[in-house]
Parts: C-alpha cells; structure tokens; sequence
C-alpha cells in the first residue's frame, strides 16, 4: 500500500478542499451531502498472516463530485524492524492510511478476497462528525496509534468512530447463544493453519478462554460487519435499520493455500512421546541415565519458558497468566550444570508438582495443540529420575 502513499495524501487534501469549498458546518445548509455515503467495508481473509481475520476500513463516496476513497486503520510497515516481536509483545503501531477505493479493492480481488460494503444509514449532520472526526484522527499527530489485536484494531477503531459521531442511539440486535472465547473466534480462522494455531495457543494465556461479550466479539470484522447489518439507529424516536444498503465491490475469487507441513503439532507430540519411551527403556536395559537427553529438553523448555515468562509484561491483557509455563519453566536452565555434573537436584521432584498442576491447569485453559504429549515426555523424564536409585 506504501506506493499509494502520495495518491492517498492528494485524496485527503482534494476531500478537505470539497469539504472547505461548501462550508459544510452543523449550522449550514446540508443538503450537498446528500450525494455523500459512508459506509463499512469488510474485506474477506487472504492467506497473509497478517489478514487471516479480515479487515474492516471505512468508505466515504461523493456521488456529486466524484471524491471516492476509503478510510484504513490498518496501514502498518510489515518491513520494520523487529515488528513480530514487536507485535508479540503488543507494542506494534498502526496508522491511519488514505487509499482510492479502486485500488484498495484491487488489492483484495488480487487476492481473491470479497469486499462488502454497509452503506449506513447516516444524517447530514452525522456524515460531518464522522468526516471531521476522521479528518483530525488523520493529522500527523494523531494518526499513528498502539494496535491492539484484540481490543484497538481496524475494526473496534470505525466502530468507535461511527458510535461516538452519531446522534441517534445505535441498537445492536444480540446475538443469542453465541459466547464463543477468543481462542475459539481465532481457531475458527485457523483450521488451515495447525502451526500458526499453535503458536498462538502457546501465547495466549488463560484471559483468552473466558466467554466474550457481543461487544468484545467485533474485533472479528465479519462480527462487525454481522452486528452492523442487524442493528438499528434511532432518531428522534424513528427507528430505523442502522444500514440502508448493502453491496458487493469485490466478488469473492480463487485464493491459492500454501501447502501445509505434513506433520501436524499432534504428530510431532506423538513422536516426541516414542522417542522418550524408546530413551526410557533404553535407559532401564542399560542400567544408565542419559544426560544429554534430560539437558535436551531443559533447554528447549527453559528457553520457551523466557518467552512465556517476558509475555506477563506484554500488553496484551490475554497473555498475562499462561498455565504453559508449568511445563515451560524457564527455571530450568539452572539446573542444566548440576544435571550435566551427575548431581542429585529438586528440580526432578518439583517439576514433576509442577507438570501434574498443569494437568489440572486444562479445567481453566485451552492448551497449545500437542502440548499434552510434551507435558507427557516431561513426566517421564521426572519419573525416571525420582525412582532413580
């Protein structure tokens, strides 16, 4: 999107100058606007990591003059440095981006992704707010903002937007029976992509299995897109549907998967599991403990651990309590020397507490695909070494 960038800024400019040139205020003649739409627009996912959720932008279209462009909070340098870690850790910024829609569709039918639009059902007065507050969101100062997957994104940002610019009430019909968690709206995404699930899952702590509300849910764009085509907007006491019209700018089209791993998460817990019982038997024939194997898993899980232990400060609510990190325990990278030296340890006796605990832990949280089987090889491993005479 970056080579659009002057085209976005000669947009902008041109609709300040139509804006200008009218004297659109709350106290003029408003009826130009009447050629004026703004509407929500919900681009489909692509196989992209970072669109695998959709994307939501908002429309503003002068049918008068011509003046058609889109509204984009999700404008983001994936080439910056740093920027999964960054994104990991929630310290990621966004910006308010400016685009024509042609091209901005252009992209997403490249993809073979569907573009809807909700033409709302708007005043005069509630285009202008909504215009001016996009307008100063737009200013180099304020423009930039810190994303939030899950509770400031491009899709709760429009929302806001049009919520707080309205002055009818907006009546959001709920949705009965549907409480889904966060992990449970990001898997119903991700069932093509085992590895990308489990990379979350392993992140994502135990604030991401508690139900959401209707409200929390529309980070999700086609929630969004969902509520927006079943609310109302009441003015001065007329009720009305909150969309007047609905469109599809973009048919959806052939998306090309890449081919996935053929092991699945599952598959290598599995054989995780056969090799640690071959170890173990190999261990009972020979009358013999094999150290490098037990340092094996101390440091992968350790340093998995650190990661699990640096996201507690993340800022990102959902990462803060994982019940991983019983098993990812970054403590033991302390005790690889005395495991190396042949010397008795607690690390064994406690790690075994703490690997039971996370058994239990699975009451309260949705674990990371296969990290059962991890959870298993770990057991073993203690219990060789507690009755290790």
């Amino acid at each position: 999107m970056k080579q659009f960038e002057n085209i976005f800024r000669t947009i902008f400019v041109a609709l300040i100058c139509f804006f200008t040139s009218n004297n659109i205020s709350a106290q003029e003649d408003l009826s130009p606007l009447d050629s004026v739409e703004i509407g929500l627009i919900t681009c489909s996912p692509h196989n992209e990591i970072y669109s695998l959720y959709g994307h939501t932008a908002l429309r503003l279209h002068d049918l008068r003059n011509g003046v058609d462009c889109v509204f984009n909070y999700g404008v983001f340098n994936y080439a910056a440095p740093h920027f999964a870690s960054r994104f990991v850790f929630g310290l990621t910024d966004y910006e308010l981006g400016i685009a024509p829609t042609a091209p901005f569709c252009k992209y997403y039918q490249d993809w073979g992704c569907q573009v809807t639009e909700h033409v709302l059902n708007l005043t005069n007065q509630e285009k202008v707010n909504i215009y001016n507050a996009l307008r100063i969101n737009y200013l180099p100062e304020n423009r930039i903002y810190r994303y939030n997957f899950f509770y400031d994104n491009c899709s709760t940002r429009p929302r806001d937007i049009i919520e707080r610019n309205v002055s009818g009430k907006i009546i959001y019909t709920p949705r009965e029976d549907y409480t889904p968690t966060y992990r449970q709206m990001l898997h119903e995404h991700l069932t093509d992509y085992r590895w990308t699930a489990c990379g979350i899952d392993l992140l994502l702590g135990v604030k991401s299995d508690l139900k959401t509300t209707m409200r929390e849910q529309e980070f999700l764009p086609e929630n969004l897109r969902y509520d927006f085509d079943h609310a109302f907007i009441e003015h001065d006491g007329r009720k009305e549907p909150l969309v007047k019209e609905r469109r599809e700018l973009v048919a959806p089209g052939v998306q090309v998967t890449d081919p996935s791993l053929p092991l699945t998460p599952t598959h290598c817990g599995i054989i995780l599991l056969v090799i640690s019982l071959i170890v173990l038997a190999y261990e009972y024939t020979k009358k013999k403990t094999l150290k490098w194997f037990d340092i094996m898993w101390m440091t992968a899980t350790g340093i998995v651990g650190i990661v699990l232990f640096l996201m507690i400060f993340s800022e990102h609510p959902t990462t803060s309590l994982n019940l991983q990190i019983l098993i990812f325990n970054p403590m033991s990278l302390f005790y690889i020397w005395p495991v190396w030296k042949g010397r008795k340890t607690v690390w064994f006796t406690h790690s075994m507490v703490l690997t039971m605990a996370f058994f239990l832990g699975s009451y309260w949280q949705d674990y990371a695909e296969g990290m059962e089987f991890v959870a298993l090889c770990l057991l073993l491993r203690y219990w060789r070494h507690h009755n290790d005479k």
